[in-house]
């Protein structure tokens, strides 16, 4: 059984992103430039959803699938919403969540986060007006 949460999901090369925050934080923005960076590297990047994600745990792994009522919509802040290319669904790889104060230095415990009974690595970013600017901080983490 899949879970409505608030969030933007997108994928890089065979990896999913789930960007997680409060509305207004920058996740479609960042989303957005996130796919930009990717396909400028020549990877392969396409958004799942945003804004709700479907989330259900399957064989030991987090399937992240676009809402029915909003797949293949982006919020463009200033300019509405508008359509753009999508994935049914992926497998989550890294949880990114945009926060007021993220910790400067992480602890263990807080580099993970549980989903669905799922634990997956996580990114924690500052929720400011750079936030996009900092795609590249997610990009190497893909990496990793």
């Amino acid at each position: 059984m899949s879970r409505a949460i608030h969030a933007t999901a997108l994928v890089i090369g065979e990896k999913a992103l789930l960007l997680l925050g409060e509305s207004g934080t920058g996740k479609s923005a960042l989303a957005e430039r996130l796919i930009a960076e990717a396909r400028a590297e020549g990877r392969f990047a396409r958004l799942v959803g945003d804004d709700r994600i479907l989330l259900r745990a399957e064989g030991g792994r987090l399937l992240a699938a676009p809402h029915p009522a909003i797949t293949g919509r982006i919020e463009r802040r200033g300019l509405g919403i508008g359509t753009t290319e999508w994935l049914g669904a992926a497998v989550v790889a890294l949880a990114v969540t945009i926060e007021p104060n993220p910790p400067r230095l992480p602890e263990p415990e807080t580099e993970t986060l549980e989903l669905e009974g799922i634990r997956l690595p996580r990114l924690a970013l500052r929720a400011d007006r750079d936030l996009a600017a900092r795609a590249h901080l997610v990009l190497g983490r893909l990496r990793d």
